[in-house]
Order: structure tokens, then sequence, then C-alpha cells
């Protein structure tokens, strides 16, 4: 079925109620902040799609036809619905309460984010969060196109369109199995760990992408020279691999926490690559955020990290 007055604006139903209120067009026009001939124009636009006269232009006072005053009923309560719909909206803005979207890196959304969310849903009981586990590549990515609000990624993001902070420090520490020769050295030289059957992160992991960072600055070629036997897509994975003696890798302390504490896992600084590093929240640049996304991420600026691996902490 068509809907009939369908081109009616609210500008026009506004400039009829304020006439019929006024009973004078220089008086409406000075309420809408518009020209008497503006005002004048609104209610002939407005006539000519209801097809009748709205207002009594030959009496005295202004008053409206009969056409008019259904209009007249029927536009008040449409503001009345659109100060309603004002209020609501402006209560939404101060509540803090809603839904935040979030990506992370393998990482922070695997050993960080969980006792971070325990914490922080403890004290705010309506905000709902929901967490996309990718690479940090990705994340970065999510959070450019706006598929999420907010990313945490293992490196600094240069893109003029994403605002980055340091928020969470993280060591990068050689991991072998606790029967490994390897195990409670001081050090592993570089050229031993280039022989040693090696697990390597997926590309466009930050963890590959600071340990080639390492590499390069020591005239390495990524992973060129390592015997790497394979290419895993998440650090739980890469961690089992080792414990399983495939072979060592390069891992978060924040994976290996658990077995360092069970005394499954080693960790062995490498000599020439000491391995440190930031969790970054990540935004877009300029976006609006809603009381509840600053809640959270005040929290997390402000919330201190369980130490991991005997001194790791988790705030700059």
């Amino acid at each position: 079925m068509e809907r009939k007055l369908k081109n009616i604006t609210l500008q026009q139903l506004e400039a009829l109620v304020l006439l019929v209120e006024n009973r004078s067009f220089s008086k409406a026009a000075k309420q809408m902040f518009m020209t008497q001939p503006s005002l004048t124009k609104h209610i002939r636009n407005l006539e000519e799609e209801v097809g009748s006269k709205v207002v009594d232009r030959k009496s005295r006072l202004l008053s409206p036809t009969t056409e008019g005053k259904v209009l007249y009923e029927c536009g008040k309560r449409i503001f009345r619905l659109v100060d309603e719909a004002h209020d609501r909206l402006e209560r939404e803005r101060e509540a803090v309460s809603g839904n935040i979207w979030i990506s992370a890196s393998t990482i922070p959304a695997t050993y960080i984010l969980p006792s971070v969310l325990r914490a922080f849903l403890g004290e705010q009981k309506d905000i709902r969060v929901h967490i996309r586990m990718n690479d940090s590549e990705k994340t970065v990515g999510m959070v450019l196109d706006e598929e999420v609000e907010i990313g945490f990624v293992g490196m600094p993001v240069t893109h003029r369109k994403i605002h980055g902070e340091p928020l969470w420090r993280d060591e990068l520490v050689l991991a072998v199995p606790s029967n490994h020769p390897w195990a409670g050295l001081p050090f592993v030289p570089l050229e031993d760990l280039i022989r040693e059957p090696f697990i390597a992160r997926e590309r466009g992991s930050a963890t590959r992408a600071i340990f080639e960072e390492c590499l390069a600055a020591r005239g390495e070629k990524g992973l060129s020279r390592f015997r790497v036997v394979c290419e895993l897509g998440s650090s739980e994975a890469v961690k089992e691999a080792v414990l399983a003696g495939v072979g060592v890798s390069v891992l978060s302390v924040y994976a290996v926490g658990r077995e360092l504490k069970e005394g499954t896992l080693a960790t062995v600084p490498i000599r020439e690559c000491p391995l440190e590093r930031y969790f970054h929240l990540i935004y877009r640049q300029n976006r609006e955020f809603m009381p509840y996304h600053r809640v959270f991420m005040d929290f997390l600026r402000k919330h201190e990290l369980e130490p991991r691996n005997g001194g790791t902490e988790g705030k700059s």
C-alpha cells in the first residue's frame, strides 16, 4: 500500500505547529530562525502535499482549518516522540553500558585479556566485551576497516590513521623442553640456535616480526639460515610442539608462564639477541568513543598485570 503524505517534512510540521500556537507568521518565523517568506513557503508546500488549506488566513487571527487541526495534533505527538528519542539518546551516551568489539593478537587474546576482563567485568556488570583473535597484521586491518573498535597488537603501528600506545611490557624468550641440553645454560649463541630444529610462527605474527628485526640488526636475512622444521599459527601450537620435542622456538613469556612453574619448559637467553617489546592498544584516529569505551580503556591503562617468569611486569 502506498503511504500517503510521504513527502511531508518535520520542518513543515514544525512551521504549522508554531503558526497555530503563535497565530502569527512573523512570530512563528522568528522562533524557527527563518524569514517570514521561508515559513510561508513551508506552509504552502505542506498544503500542496495535503491537498487543502491548513490555516484560515481570512480571519483576523490565524486559525487552523479542520485538516490543519488534524496535522497540528499529529505534529505535536511527533515532536513529543522526537524529544523522547533525544532524551533517550542522551541517556545512552551517558550510560556506562554497551558492547565493545575487539581484535587482539594471540598473546593478549589468550594469556592477558582473560584475567584483565575478569577484573574489569567484576566492576562493570553492564558492559559486554567481544574479542576476536587474529595476528597483529590482521588486527591492524580490522581496526582500519572499522570491523572492530579497539585492537591489541605486539608491535608499534605507524599508520597515520591509527592511534597506538604501549600498554603491557613483554619478554620474548627461547623456550626449550626442560630436559633439553640447553636448559639451565646462561645463554645460547645465535650460531648454535641457527643449527637447532626451530619452530616458527606464521608470517603476520608480531612475535616473528620482532625476532626477525633482531636478526636483521645482526646481519641475518630473517630465518633463511635457520633449520625451520614447521610454521604454526598460534603460540599454543608452537608451545605444544616444543613440549613434544619437535624443536625450540621464541615465545612470549606470557605463553610459557604455566609451563615454567610446572617445570616442563625452560627458557634460555639468546646471547646476541635480547628480546623485549610492548603490546599496544590501537584504534582509529579521531574515533568517537562512548563512555563505556573510555571506562574500559582507562581501566586497561591503570590495571597491573601479574608478573610472569619471575619478574616480567605488565605496565610501563
